[in-house]
Order: structure tokens, then C-alpha cells, then sequence
């Protein structure tokens, strides 16, 4: 039987700017910023890191993107990935897995999504023109010319609303509800964009752009990156006295590119099927009483609810009780976003996952100042991404310990 990753590659040090709109600086400065964060973390001599896995969905193509600006990379082993909202953790995984096989004794996994500079409000929509070549030719994607992310989320919500019998005023409640506890968090992390206290009556009124989804529903697009040093574990205590482990780190890529007319449109599959798969690398047989912390996608609050049912941390269609109940806020039983999330970190494409695993080590670490969860033993990272998102979604989970 093959073995896992499960305790067999650490994190020894992360790195990460502030999301935010970053004018003033350009993707190679804050490439260099969350590199050299995460050198010092380590403890690293950027030139001992002889393979790297460079991340982005629309802001570069090639290594060169991290060689150019660190310039101790240069003529090393640089490679990109790409896996749209996926690609921090699939940065992560290369990383783990190269360092697993020995092939290099130090990986670095560095993401980065600079969007401003292309006047980028929102998520962008999917055109025709190169829909041929991407094998869109008779998806949904090709056939709507202007159909984004929030359009395909707010049939999601609707659905989900109707099959479990929520009335639409409740179901805007709920959502509010998620948006104004991120927020609240990202008010207690010094890296979010801007947040602020909001309130549920503030969220419920705000312009709608999809409906039940308003503009305070959906994430901002935000400038950042953020970087994760990996080793193998038996040499982990070399660099830190308290590494973090990788416990899983698993993928669940769909098939499917067209639209899907078997599909409930209340749930996930691939993040519940990756979560399930997570869960068994790692050992856990129950993740509601399990997991201590969890960051989940949550690009849309909708997104927020739904994972939380396809992770197991609440029952089908009853993601609404737990909510109202306070379960996933920082002073719950499990939080959820402490560091905001998307919501009020804004959702830089590619360094959103990686941003979620700088967030987990901190908190393992007890390194996460006002906003500490106390005593956390698991901490899980979730992401969505894909071209037809949600219902043919490429999905991503890793677990970690220290």
C-alpha cells in the first residue's frame, strides 16, 4: 500500500505581505517581501533553497517571475504553477513532495497575484474568444460570454435556500452573519485589507449584484503573496524548535467541463471528497470535534456555508444552526477565518491558500496575538477554484500540527 505524506514534511517558515491594493509596490516587491519574510522565519540562506515552486493565476507565466526579483534564485530550479484559486496549496504540495523524494533538502513555495494594475473589480468573467482552446467549445462558459463566479454562487445559494426550506430573509441573515464575524476578525489582523465592524442590517442592504448575493456577500480583489518554507521532517528541529507538520495535503480535480444538469447545487463534490480524503491520510475519523481551526473558501459567504457542511463540520443543511449558535467564531467551539478570511482579506487569486497556511502556522505557533485561538492541535486549509466553479470545481485541503 503506498504511504502518505502524513508527518513527513514540516513547515519551517512562512511569509506573507498585507492583501490589500498595493499601488505602491509591484509584484516583485512583494514577491521579495514574503520571500524574505519567510528566509528569516527559518532560519534559510535563500541560496541553500534549490527548488522552487512559483504560483500565479493571472500575473506572470514562468520561473522567472520569482528568478527576476531574487536574484539568489537565479539559474535554480524554479517552476510555475498554476491551479487558479487552488494554487497556494498546490505550490505547497510540489514543494512537500519534492523534499519528501529528496530530490532537494529545502522548498519554497512562493504565490503571488497582483490584479489592480489591470482594473480588476471582481472576479473576471469568462470570454468566448479562447474558449476553443481551453475545451470550452460547448460548456457553459462558452456559451455565456459574461457569466463570472458570483452569478454561478448566487444559483448555488438560491438552491440551497428552496431544498432546505429557509426563508430568503433568513437565508440573507445567515449570510450576513458569516461576513460580519471575518470582518470582525480581520479587524484583529495587521495583514487584512481593510476591515471593519460591520453590521448584519448593513450586509443585508448592500447593492445586490446577484441575488441572494449583495456586494458585502462577495470577497474583495485584492495585491499579495505569500511564501511557505518546507523540509523533511527528521530534519525540521534543525532549523526551529517548533515546526509544523503536514499531516495530509490532498487534490480532487472534476472531470467535468460542461454544465452539469445531475448536479443538487447544494453542496460541492469535489471539496467534500477531498475533505474526506484528508481526513483519512491524517486519521481523523470525527473533524467537528477534531479540528481545532479551519480556514475555508470562502470567496463568496455562500461558499463559507457550504464548505462547512462538505468538510463534516456541520450536518447537511443545518450549517445555519451552528452559525447562529456562535460555533465558528474565534471565541467558539471551532473558528473559523481568525484572520479574517477572503472576506476581509480580499481573494488574491493564487496566494489566497498560502495565505491560509501563514495563518495556521501562526496560530499552531501561538505566534497570532489578539486574535489566538487557545491551545489549537489541527489546523485545516480549504480552497475552491476552476474555470466552472462550483459545480465542476477543482478543490484542495491540507491538515497540519505541530
Amino acid at each position: 500500500m503506498p504511504e502518505t505524506i502524513k508527518d513527513r514534511v514540516a513547515i519551517i517558515g512562512v511569509g506573507c505581505t498585507r492583501f490589500t491594493e498595493h499601488h505602491d509596490k509591484s509584484a516583485s516587491d512583494l514577491i521579495v517581501d514574503a520571500c524574505y519574510e519567510a528566509f528569516e522565519d527559518a532560519k534559510v540562506d535563500p541560496r541553500d533553497i534549490k527548488g522552487s515552486w512559483i504560483g500565479t493565476h493571472i500575473s506572470g507565466a514562468t520561473g522567472q517571475i520569482l528568478a527576476k526579483p531574487v536574484k539568489d534564485l537565479l539559474y535554480q530550479r524554479i517552476t510555475h504553477v498554476d491551479s487558479g484559486d487552488n494554487t497556494g496549496l498546490d505550490a505547497l504540495k510540489c514543494a512537500s513532495y519534492a523534499v519528501l523524494a529528496k530530490v532537494y533538502d529545502v522548498g519554497l513555495a512562493i504565490c503571488i497575484e497582483k490584479t489592480k494594475p489591470l482594473g480588476q473589480e471582481g472576479q473576471p468573467p469568462y470570454p468566448t474568444a479562447g474558449s476553443v482552446t481551453w475545451g470550452l467549445q460547448s460548456s457553459y462558459a462558452a456559451c455565456n460570454s459574461r457569466i463570472g463566479p458570483v452569478g454561478q454562487y448566487a444559483a448555488l445559494a438560491t438552491r440551497y435556500l428552496a431544498r432546505y426550506g429557509i426563508l430568503p430573509q433568513d437565508g440573507k441573515r445567515m449570510l450576513a452573519m458569516i461576513t460580519v464575524k471575518s470582518n470582525h476578525n480581520g479587524l484583529l489582523n495587521p495583514k487584512a485589507d481593510l476591515p471593519r465592524e460591520m453590521t448584519i442590517a448593513e450586509v443585508m442592504d448592500a447593492p445586490i449584484i446577484a441575488w441572494p448575493l449583495g456586494w458585502l456577500d462577495c470577497s474583495p480583489v485584492t495585491d499579495g503573496a505569500a511564501a511557505a518554507i518546507v523540509v523533511r521532517a527528521e530534519d525540521a528541529k534543525k532549523f526551529r524548535a517548533d515546526p509544523v507538520y503536514i499531516k495530509a495535503l490532498e487534490f480532487s480535480v472534476s472531470t467535468e467541463d460542461r454544465l452539469r444538469d445531475d448536479h443538487d447545487l447544494t453542496h460541492i463534490e469535489d471539496s467534500y471528497l477531498v475533505g474526506r480524503k484528508a481526513y483519512e491520510v491524517a486519521g481523523i475519523k470525527n473533524p467537528r470535534e477534531e479540528i481545532s481551526i479551519a480556514e475555508v473558501d470562502d470567496g463568496y459567504n455562500i461558499s463559507e456555508a457550504i464548505s462547512l457542511e462538505d468538510l463534516q463540520f456541520s450536518p447537511r443543511g443545518r450549517v445555519k444552526d451552528d452559525i447562529e449558535a456562535g460555533i465558528f467564531y474565534l471565541e467558539g467551539k471551532l473558528p473559523v477565518q481568525p484572520d479574517g478570511g477572503e472576506m476581509a482579506c480580499g481573494n488574491p487569486i493564487a496566494a489566497t491558500g498560502l495565505r491560509q497556511v501563514y495563518e495556521i502556522c501562526y496560530q499552531l505557533q501561538g505566534r497570532a496575538g489578539p486574535r489566538q485561538i487557545k491551545n489549537p492541535k489541527l489546523g485545516l486549509c480549504h480552497s475552491i477554484g476552476g474555470l466552472l466553479e462550483p459545480t465542476t470545481a477543482v478543490s484542495g485541503c491540507g491538515i497540519f500540527s505541530l
